[in-house]
């Protein structure tokens, strides 16, 4: 089954000093990186997400800002595909679906951000478009939020979305176990 790398969102906003800082970024994107160069290795598909926001009022992810850059630890490569999307879902309105037919790719690795809305969206089409998916827990990131009053904690966000997404939508691992490095 031949398999893709999925890299959501990992942009500069998501940094500390970025419009939407999220928690535990840093050490979620140095993940990504080493699912890219693992990917880079097998000469396998690997797909860059880029969000822009078109959003009226939006305040990250602006058009012609730094902070909707691709984060430096990810940088794509010459011939690296960068998918631009404006909504959570990285198939809404893009071209992946029909890239990831042409490449016969039937599994997918997801990781980046945020948890609880791109990668939930991302992972979600990509089961009901009929792939086999694998969301790497400690390749994704996400930030506080706050329920009728209630805040959530980030590590709680976290740990529902992942519980959320195992079954039966994907496989959820951390980089060590999928890399088999654990």
């Amino acid at each position: 089954m031949k398999t893709g790398l999925i890299v959501v969102d990992v942009q500069n906003d998501y940094f500390t000093g970025g419009a939407m800082e999220l928690v535990n970024m840093d050490a979620a994107a140095a993940n990504c990186a080493r699912l890219l160069e693992f990917f880079r290795k097998q000469q396998t598909e690997i797909f860059h997400i880029q969000h822009i926001s078109t959003r009226e009022g939006a305040t990250f992810f602006v058009a012609d800002t730094p902070g909707c850059d691709i984060h430096d630890s990810v940088r794509p490569e010459a011939d690296e595909v960068v998918i631009v999307k404006h909504y959570p879902s990285s198939f809404r309105e893009t071209p992946l679906a029909e890239m990831l037919k042409e490449a016969a790719v039937q599994e997918l690795v997801i990781c980046g951000a945020m948890t609880h809305m791109c990668i939930d969206s991302t992972t979600r089409a990509a089961f009901d478009l009929g792939y086999n998916c694998h969301v790497i827990a400690d390749a994704c990131a996400t930030r506080d939020l706050e329920f009728n009053g209630s805040p959530v904690s980030a590590a709680n966000v976290q740990a529902a979305f992942m519980a959320a997404l195992r079954v039966p939508f994907a496989q959820v691992s951390t980089t060590d176990q999928f890399l088999g490095t654990e």
